[in-house]
């Protein structure tokens, strides 16, 4: 069995997945003493392979954490060296389609998780993502890394369930046409 291709996100109102400079401060931490994790936990039940760029990479190292993903393989798309790299990521080169086919099969089965502006766009662009999860943040940056401009051709997208969150979040899940 093959597992899915799926992107889940965070944007803002204006379809920003990070303001200028990279900057995440105006993401939502989870409720403090609850156990909402905003669908994230049952969403990495489901990933066998995370593919992410090299942007994604390095705003999740520069929060100074231990590497969050140690339990499953992580291929950071780049052209450059990464230095002290965690266990299970590997550095990868190629058009989409060989990365996606290259996660698919370190994903042994289950779902591919595409992470990162530019890799989403190529993903989309290539007819290689299946589902489509965006949790929308109740914040204006009105500028930064767009989520969606720069894909070379419109998107049908089917709505297959919305949910409110806490803090005024929404989360919308799509799977395309």
């Amino acid at each position: 069995m093959t597992g899915r291709v799926r992107v889940y996100v965070a944007s803002s109102l204006d379809g920003f997945i990070a303001g200028p400079d990279g900057d995440l401060s105006w993401l939502p931490a989870f409720p403090e003493g609850s156990d909402e994790d905003f669908g994230w936990g049952a969403f990495m039940e489901d990933i066998g392979c995370l593919l992410m760029g090299r942007g994604t990479y390095d705003a999740i190292d520069a929060m100074g954490i231990e590497w969050p993903h140690s339990d499953r393989e992580t291929l950071v798309a780049t052209r450059r060296p990464l230095d002290d790299m965690p266990n299970r990521v590997e550095v990868v080169r190629g058009r989409i389609e060989e990365l996606v086919e290259r996660a698919s099969e370190k994903a042994g089965g289950q779902d591919v998780y595409v992470d990162g502006g530019d890799l989403i766009r190529q993903a989309l662009d290539s007819g290689l993502v299946e589902e489509i999860t965006v949790t929308l943040c109740p914040v204006v940056l009105g500028a930064g890394y767009p989520l969606f401009a720069g894909v070379e051709h419109r998107h049908v997208l089917t709505l297959r369930s919305q949910r409110p969150l806490p803090g005024g979040l929404v989360q919308l899940t799509y799977t395309m046409e």
